[in-house]
């Protein structure tokens, strides 16, 4: 892995065994590791600035803090590891590609064709985060994804500041009209978090936050 490894290394690659060996239900497949470190190094590419280990722990722990309200957490969890595994800022491909890394990747590990129909599918609903009323893991996933909306003050600049280094290559006009539409389709989902943990604990704070940032974007 190049550079220093993240801190959460170890205990990630475990939490990575453990998910896939789960997904697994019983049967038998190769060492997980290879395949979780195949992961950490794309989620540790130096490109990245929001879309980094980082990002990939706080969905991992937010979707464990979900999990109840999904059909297959094990499924969702695969899924939160694939999700942007594939992640180039100037591509519209990226969650077709992780998708399809998934699809290459797991049945390789062992896992069934059905879970990883299930994780692939889970990858690809990303692309909009509109998860069916009764998609319960498809509502786990997006929701973990979008928590970090609901952080704080100074997390949310954070995020916004780590998305605007990511598209660096943009120029600025042309990034707030672009963050502006990201901005408006979000709060145009109603309500924008699926689960009701979701609902209960980042929906108003999450609104408040992109209401804000659009309007600093429009003044």
């Amino acid at each position: 892995m190049p550079g220093s490894p993240h801190p959460a290394t170890d205990a990630l690659l475990s939490r990575w065994a453990q998910a896939l060996i789960n997904a697994r239900a019983g049967g038998a497949g190769p060492d997980p590791l290879p395949y979780g470190e195949n992961l950490l190094t794309r989620w540790a590419e130096p490109h990245r600035r929001y879309h980094t280990t980082d990002h990939l722990i706080a969905v991992l722990n937010r979707v464990d803090e979900l999990a109840h309200h999904a059909d297959d957490p094990d499924a969702v969890r695969l899924a939160a590891w694939f999700h942007d595994a594939v992640y180039l800022p100037d591509r519209s491909t990226n969650e077709e590609r992780s998708a399809r890394l998934a699809e290459r990747a797991l049945p390789e590990a062992g896992v069934s064709p059905e879970t990883t129909a299930e994780v692939a599918r889970l990858v690809r609903l990303t692309i909009e985060h509109d998860p069916a009323e009764r998609d319960h893991n498809g509502q786990v996933l997006c929701d973990a994804d979008l928590a970090v909306l609901a952080g704080g003050p100074q997390e949310y600049a954070a995020y916004a500041a780590a998305v605007r280094a990511e598209y660096a290559f943009v120029p600025d006009d042309a990034f707030r009209a672009g963050r502006a539409d990201v901005l408006r389709q979000l709060l145009g989902q109603e309500p924008l978090f699926r689960t009701p943990t979701g609902q209960t604990r980042w929906e108003r704070v999450a609104r408040r936050n992109l209401a804000t940032e659009l309007e600093l974007l429009s003044a």
